[in-house]
Order: structure tokens, then sequence, then C-alpha cells
């Protein structure tokens, strides 16, 4: 499918994402990562490259970059080297950033995902290890700034891809994508308010066929809902600047969530401006094949492979299976309830809607689920068996989840609302509605469904919602000749 136009304009977006790493203390040191912190609590002698200190590699980070390399195909360099990035601002004490440049320790890879039934890949360049910068803080102190360093020398990996996307909701869709699977195999919390998982995007429009366009960079886009709007912001705003016959010079922009709008914070530096050269203080970084090797058996089933697994064992919609599989303890509770019922569908429609609907509500994830995935499962097998209707299922879901009860069995028997499976009694009752609505009985034989509808209501009503629906239609059915 080719790329929708806005305008007579194709849109092409980049993403680069900063991944903070879950590790007990910083990439170069020993102080901890830990958030909340007061202020340059946790910034120690390294972070802050005093006199004589000397950065030394956390081998949890190397980790968890080896982990994302095999998670998304990427190709992981033996061999790779540190850079130092050089650049002036008051959060930064050393006067530049370890990162690096010419080898990543990640290279290449992809990552797909559905935009409603249509499968997208982005290609990535790379993903490398870099240290956080501190924080600027300029509220609560009376006009002037206060400095943070308790972020200096955080471990992050800097996700970068090539500029594949076409739209701000395919932009979404893959940092959503990307936000799973770094969550998914542990190395990242996610937490974007926190700044866990923080999203630049490079955005620039052009004429279709025409070279690429001048980009602008959305920087520190932290949720998913901003992101959107930011993207969509800078779309129209560079489209209106070319058709007045404007130029786009090359900038950082902040989007201001309050204004809906993005605004220019500096002219964009390129890689030249930064200074790059060989940190003479770290050695090249090492990995051997056999560390590669261990860290692919201690990953988990990917969240890819499961839903293609539960397509192929479970006979689910790929839409199903994609959306059971936003994170390992969803796939699990499905897959749970799904084999202890012997429905899978049931199970996935059940998860999907009630489950999800009530989880949102709280806002709270399956892992705190007050409906355990066993409960469900016996749910649905009386569904099935029919001794409950899927009306009365759902007073039973919300006896479960409000703590009414524990036990299925108990609570349809306790509440009376085990369906009527006594032919000779709804035969009873099917005749005396048949009787007491002539008139519904005619105009259902002269063609009228919607009279056959209103009769079903009526058995069902005297049945007081105990009979079985299919049950009535065909003896309804049976009863007028139909």
């Amino acid at each position: 499918m080719s790329a929708p136009l806005i305008h007579g304009y194709e849109v092409v977006i980049g993403f680069e994402t900063h991944a903070q790493l879950q590790t007990h203390s910083k990439i170069f040191s020993r102080a901890s990562t830990a958030f909340g912190a007061a202020p340059n609590t946790q910034a120690c002698a390294v972070d802050l490259a005093l006199p004589g200190t000397l950065p030394v590699m956390n081998r949890e980070a190397v980790q968890c970059a080896i982990k994302l390399g095999l998670a998304l195909g990427s190709h992981i360099a033996p061999r790779s080297i540190f850079a130092r990035k050089n650049y002036f601002y008051p959060d930064l004490p050393k006067g530049y950033q370890i990162s690096q440049f010419e080898i990543p320790v990640v290279q290449g890879g992809e990552v797909s995902f559905f935009l409603g039934d249509e499968k997208k890949t982005v290609r990535l360049v790379r993903a490398h290890l870099e240290e956080d910068a501190g924080k600027s803080l300029h509220e609560d102190y009376h006009g002037m700034s206060g400095i943070d360093l308790n972020r200096a020398g955080t471990p992050l990996l800097e996700i970068v891809t090539e500029p594949d996307m076409r739209s701000s909701a395919e932009a979404v869709a893959y940092a959503k994508e990307l936000h799973k699977i770094v969550t998914w195999i542990g190395i990242c919390d996610g937490n974007m308010q926190e700044g866990s998982f923080r999203c630049d995007a490079n955005v620039s429009v052009r004429k279709p066929g025409q070279p690429l366009g001048t980009r602008r960079e959305i920087k520190n886009l932290n949720s998913f809902k901003f992101m959107q709007q930011a993207i969509d912001f800078e779309i129209r705003w560079q489209i209106e600047q070319l058709e007045d016959g404007h130029a786009i010079q090359q900038a950082t922009v902040l989007f201001d969530p309050d204004t809906g709008e993005t605004r220019a914070m500096r002219t964009k530096e390129d890689s030249a401006d930064y200074r790059y050269f060989p940190d003479p203080d770290l050695p090249p970084l090492c990995i051997s094949e056999q560390w590669i090797g261990d860290t692919r058996a201690q990953m988990p089933e990917l969240p890819r492979k499961m839903a293609e697994r539960f397509v192929a064992d479970y006979a689910l919609p790929e839409y199903d299976a994609t959306t059971l599989t936003q994170s390992p303890a969803m796939g699990a509770y499905f897959e749970q309830a799904a084999k202890a019922s012997g429905q899978p569908k049931l199970a996935s429609n059940w998860v999907m809607g009630e489950i999800s609907k009530r989880l949102n509500a709280e806002e709270i994830g399956i892992e705190s689920a007050k409906v355990s995935a066993a409960q469900l499962a016996a749910l649905i097998g009386r569904i099935q068996d029919g001794t409950i209707s899927n009306a009365a299922a759902r007073q039973v879901f919300d006896a479960l989840w409000s703590g009414e009860g524990a036990d299925v069995d108990a609570i349809v028997e306790a509440k009376g609302l085990r369906q009527m499976n006594d032919t000779g009694a709804l035969e009873k009752i099917v005749d005396e509605v048949i009787a007491a609505n002539p008139g519904n009985v005619e105009q259902f034989r002269a063609g009228k469904d919607k009279a056959f509808n209103a009769l079903v209501g009526q058995v069902m009503k005297a049945s007081k919602g105990k009979a079985n629906p299919a049950q009535v239609n065909e003896l309804l059915r049976a009863r007028l000749g139909a």
C-alpha cells in the first residue's frame, strides 16, 4: 500500500529512542540508578568526572544490549568502541558524553507490527550504549535554574531507525511495539513519565519522488498521545511553510501539550559539530559468541513468536493474537484460560472484552486481575455446557470481580442463574406466549422477523431469563411451523 499524501506531500519519519536500562548501577560507576532520590544524592566522583577517576563498563548494561540485538534480529558487534561526544551544557559535568559513534554494539535489525490489518516493518540503523546527562530544573527556584546530576551516567540504549514511517499513526504503532519489546525482555521498565523511555521523532515532508526534505527533530516525547499530536502539528506546520514559499531549517523542537504546538529550541547539530573521538579511558567492548549464545538461551519467547503460535495452536485471528501478546502476563493469562476451558476463541473474547475493560477502568495490569484465569475458564465452561446464558455469565463475572464469591458454580446456585433445561416446562411457557400474543404470531407468519424477536423476548421474560435462547428459538419455530 502506498503512503497517504497530505495536501500532495509525503511524510517521512524516523525515530531515535532512548531506553533507560534496568541496571542497579550506572553505566560507568557504582552509583545507584533508583528514581526519585533527592537532587544530587546519586552522583559519584566518576559521574562528575573528578580528576583521577576512570570509567568502568557495567556488564549488566552490555547484557541488555545483547538481549535487544537478539530480539530485533540485529548483528551484535563482536568488537565495538566508545567515543566522546563533545558539547557544553550545564547538566553535562564532563563537557562530553560517553557514547558510541563509528562502531555501535547493535547494528541493523527491524521492528514489525500491524497497523490495522496491514503489517509494517521499520528497519533499524543501530542501537548504541551511552550515558545519560543530568537534568536542568527551572521551576520553584525563584527565577533561577538548578542542576540535578542524579541521572548523569544512567545507562541508555539509543535505538535509531531508518526514515521508514509515513504517518503519525505508523510512528506511534512503531513506538508502542518497541516499548512492548524492551519491557517484554526486561531491559527497560518503559515508564515514560519518569523518562525511562523517551522518543525523538525526526519529521520531514516532500513531494513524491523528490529527495528527502529537511527534517526537524521533536525531542523527548513522553506519551503516545502527545507523540501523535506533536507529529501531526509538525507535519501541518512544515507543509504550510513550504506552501508559503519558506524553506525549512533543520532544528530541534519541543512539543507544548498545553498549546498543542511545537516550538524551535535550537538549530540542529550534525555529528561533525560534536567532534567525536575514541574515548582514551575505555578499551574496546568485546562480546564473545559464547556470551551471545548464553544470552540467547535465557531469552523469553518474544511477542511476535507468541502471537504466531497462538494463531497456529489456537486458530485465533491475527488481531486477537496480537492483542493478547501485549505483555507476557496477558499471554500467559489467556493461554491458561484457553487450555483449561478448551475454548480459545471464547477465552480470547473475554480477555479482550470484559477483562480488559475492567483493567482499564481500574488502571491495573492483568497481574492484578480480580478474576483468575482458572475462574474465567470455569465460567466459560458453564456457558458452553448450557448451565448459564451469556447474560447470566456477566452477572457471575461481576460477582467474581467484586469478591462476592470465588466459585462459579456456587455463585450460579446462590443467584438462581441456572438456565432452564426442562423441555416440558419450556414448551408450556412457549405455548402460553404464543396464545397471549396472536398479533405477533400473525405478523411473523406474514414475514416480519421483528415479531419473532418480540416473541423470544416474551418467553425469556416469562422464564425470568433462565431459558436457553437457542432452545427458545428452536421451540418457537417448531410451534409456528417455521
